[in-house]
Parts: C-alpha cells; structure tokens; sequence
C-alpha cells in the first residue's frame, strides 16, 4: 500500500485544507512577486500543510520546482552551488516568464557557524534571488534574525479538527473504506492539529480493519513535543496548576529557557495582584535555578518548574481569553546586541589578568571599573596612555575602557603615544643588545651611562614595579613626581 500522504498531497492550493488565510496570502505572495521580490517564510507547525501548500502553488502557477532540504546539505558552499544557482537564473525548462520556485525546506535548521555558514549564505542567497523563495520552517523563532528580516512571513496555524476530518472522510471514500463517523473524528482528535500525522493514522488503522470503527483506533495520547506558544497559552491562560506542570513535561525547552519565555510574556495577560502572584513563583524558580548553577545538582530543576508552571497558574484569579501576541525573551535580543560589547569587555579583561596575574573574573569585575573611572574620558592623560601602554590597547578598548568614541583625535593620539612608551620600554629593557659591548678592563661602570640610565621613567615603573628609592635615584624620584603625580598603575589598583 502507497504512502497516502504522498497519494493525497494537495496538488492546488484549492485543495490545502485548514489554513485558508495562509493559502491565500502565499498566492498573493506568488502572483505579485515582480513587484516586490522577497523571499518568503511559510512557518508553523509539523504537518500542517506547508511544504504541500508551497509545492500546490508552484503547480498553479506553473513554476518548475527545485528542493533543498536544510537537514540534508547545509555547508555553505552547497547553498551557494545549488540555491544561489537556481535564485538567480532561469532555464530553458523554466515556467510563465523563466520563473522556477526555491523550495529550502527545514530552513530553521540553519545555524550560522555550526553548519559552515549556511545560515549567513541563506540569507545572502535570499536578499540577492532572481527567482521566488519559499522557505518552510516549524519553528520560525529558530532562524536568526537577519533572514527573517530579509522574508516577508506566513504562519501556517495547526488544522482544526473539523478540517482534518473531511479529509479523512474523502480518503476512505476514495479507498473504498466503510467508516463510522466517530473514529475519524477519534483520529482527528488525537493528533493535535497536524494533519500528517491524522492521515498516517487512519492508514495504520485501516490496514488492520475492513471497517473503520471508534474501537479500531488507538486512544492513547500521541507522544509528541508540544510548541512553546502552545505552552505558553496553557501555562498562562488555560491549565490549572497540575495541568500546567504536565504540559512542561512535553516542552522542548530546559527550565532556564522555560523561565525566560513565560517571564517575558506573563505581563501580556496577568495584572495586578495575580501578576505580583505569578512573579513571586518566578523568583522562587530563579532561586532554584540559581542553586543548581551553584552545586551543580540538576534534582533542585522539579523545584523550579514547580514554581514556574504551577505556580504562575495557580496565580490566576480570572478567565483568560483571546489570542495574546506571545515573543520570544527579550533576554536573548539583549545579548545579541551586546555580544560585541561583551567581546571587547572580555579581551580586555583577559589582558588585565595576564598582566597582574589574577583571574579573568576579577579583573572583569574588580580592576576594569577602576581603570575606567581613573581615565574617564581620558582626562587624565597621562595614565590613560600608561594604561594603553602596558596592556597594549587598541583604539576599539581605549574607547571602551575611557567612555571616548574611538574616531576621536583624542583616542588616536594616545594609542599613538601608548605605541612609542612600548617601544622606548623595548629598547630600555634590552640592556646592550643593541650596542657595541664596553671593553674598558677596569671593570667599573660607565658613570654617564649610570646617570644616564637612572633619569629615564620605564615602562615597567608605570606598570608598577615596586623600588625602594636610594640616594643615587633621587633624580628620577623628582622626575617621577613632576608627572602629575603619577607613577604607575599599581599606585592606583
């Protein structure tokens, strides 16, 4: 026996079933795609109907078809060979007006530099296509934020169960399969929204039975993982507190992402008190949390997704209705704005801690605030090119560590200045290396060069050595208090 869902896969969009918002909006996609020329991601849950919609329109419109599943080939240079190839040319055996249809399917599967750039070659593909994309994702929050801003979007939502069962109904007729009504609506029911899966259903059935009865069908819940907004809405709006706990179960989510996502999204719903409720349990969670980070004992999680789920919903004082706009937490597009910031905060750190010999966290957190307060805005000139000096700065962290911009004269002038302190250290601290040995075979010491020597302010000095001062360096002793009174950054630390 065939596959059925390869049997009765929609061949025109007409016949795609439980999404005729989707349906629609793909087709104007198609028809007006010489006015706008974007890519487009159709996303939603498995076994909704959107590689069979994208497939059903490129039959209406006439367009031949090319495929590339993410999960298969996802380096770079694939995308590039077979996408980029097919986005920007027509064929001879292209369709109305040369066009053929780009179908990347699984396309959330692309992640940036785990799978050799493909996410970043995507996106280029995308922006620079000659030919309509259509790019079919289940998780749309998955794929990074350039190539969704690069797509127009469409959500495929999960098929009512009244939708899937005509579908169900047709098939049997079409196999020449006795039914009771009831069974479908059974089958239909049991497969939270995805049709795939209801089709694949009623064929296992059916090969079991000559006529399909309520008592052919298997009544046991589906193990599947359910989506984070569908989560959200039972946490949230609808589950009472073991409800609400059983639905973390099947969440495909770790407890610090869980927290993440229902802190961000409860304020949408909950007010007043009940939200004073539901951030209480939140807090209680975090503390959980915090204490598996800290010993490591992953048991404390049931604790924190006690509080997170059960809690928060038991903090529900009212009925909950509608649709709410859920997101993703806005912790994430924090850290990806800051991750440059981060990175250079991080580099400098790291100097620090090579440098005084101490550990990259405090000089993160103990030593990099005090060098930014000493030379804010680089007032204290002085220093702030001793600084750059000894731990080798570039414009980009004098900026970061001053508060300066790194275009500024100011900046440039100093880095300048840090490069020839480093240089004369270099030479100072070489000895004779670069000089004709003494010959003289009295074995004293040239008293010029003595004296010569004794003025000069070294790099290590500003880097803190500590000297006991002696009558013979009373010169650079004055010489060193002339300087603004400044005579090394350990002085300071």
């Amino acid at each position: 026996m065939s596959d059925w869902t390869e049997k009765y896969r929609p061949t025109t969009l007409s016949e795609v079933r439980g999404n005729n918002k989707a349906r629609d909006q793909l087709e104007e996609w198609a028809k007006t795609w010489d006015d706008h020329r974007d890519a487009v991601i159709v996303h939603g849950s498995p076994g909704v109907g959107k590689t069979s919609a994208a497939h059903a329109l490129a039959n209406d419109m006439g367009w031949p078809v090319m495929e590339l599943n993410a999960s298969d080939d996802r380096q770079a240079d694939v995308i590039e060979r077979v996408a980029g190839e097919a986005s920007k040319s027509g064929t001879l055996t292209g369709g109305e007006a040369g066009r053929r249809l780009v179908i990347l399917d699984e396309a959330d599967n692309f992640h940036g530099s785990a799978d050799y750039g493909g996410s970043r070659e995507v996106t280029r593909v995308v922006k620079d296509a000659n030919q309509p994309i259509v790019l079919v994702a289940n998780e749309f929050y998955d794929m990074s934020q350039s190539l969704r801003d690069a797509c127009e979007t469409i959500e495929f939502r999960d098929v009512s169960k009244r939708s899937i069962v005509p579908v169900l109904r047709d098939i049997c007729r079409r196999e020449d399969i006795e039914f009771e009504e009831d069974a479908l609506k059974k089958i239909a029911g049991n497969t939270s929204g995805d049709l795939r899966s209801a089709v694949n259903d009623l064929q296992a059935v059916a090969e079991e039975a000559d006529r399909l009865t309520v008592e052919d069908v298997v009544t046991g819940q589906r193990d599947t993982t359910e989506g984070i907004f569908d989560f959200l809405d039972t946490v949230i709006k609808e589950a009472d507190a073991e409800g609400a706990l059983r639905a973390s179960y099947d969440v495909d989510e770790n407890p610090d992402e869980m927290l993440n996502w229902i802190e961000d999204n409860v304020p949408k719903d909950y007010h007043g008190p009940e939200l004073a409720d539901a951030y209480e349990y939140l807090s209680n969670a975090d503390r959980w949390l915090g204490r598996v980070r800290a010993t490591q004992d992953y048991s404390y999680w049931r604790y924190a997704t006690d509080n997170m789920t059960a809690g928060v919903a038991a903090s529900r004082r009212e009925e909950k209705g509608g649709w709410t706009r859920y997101g993703p937490p806005s912790y994430w597009s924090k850290l990806g704005r800051t991750k440059g910031t981060r990175n250079t905060r991080d580099a400098i750190a790291e100097r620090i801690a090579e440098r005084e010999g101490t550990s990259v966290a405090t000089a993160r957190r103990e030593i990099l605030p005090f060098l930014s307060a000493m030379t804010h805005h680089c007032k204290n000139r002085d220093l702030t090119v001793q600084m750059a000096a000894v731990y080798d700065l570039d414009e980009n962290q004098v900026s970061f560590v001053t508060g300066s911009g790194k275009d500024t004269n100011k900046v440039q002038s100093i880095v300048e200045d840090a490069g020839e302190l480093r240089e004369e250290a270099v030479v100072e601290h070489s000895g004779s290396a670069f000089f004709e040995a003494d010959d003289s075979s009295d074995g004293t010491n040239n008293d010029e060069s003595s004296d010569e020597a004794s003025d000069q302010e070294t790099l290590a000095t500003a880097g803190g050595a500590d000297e006991e001062p002696t009558a013979d360096s009373s010169e650079s002793n004055d010489a060193t208090e002339t300087d603004d009174g400044q005579s090394g950054l350990n002085d300071f630390l």
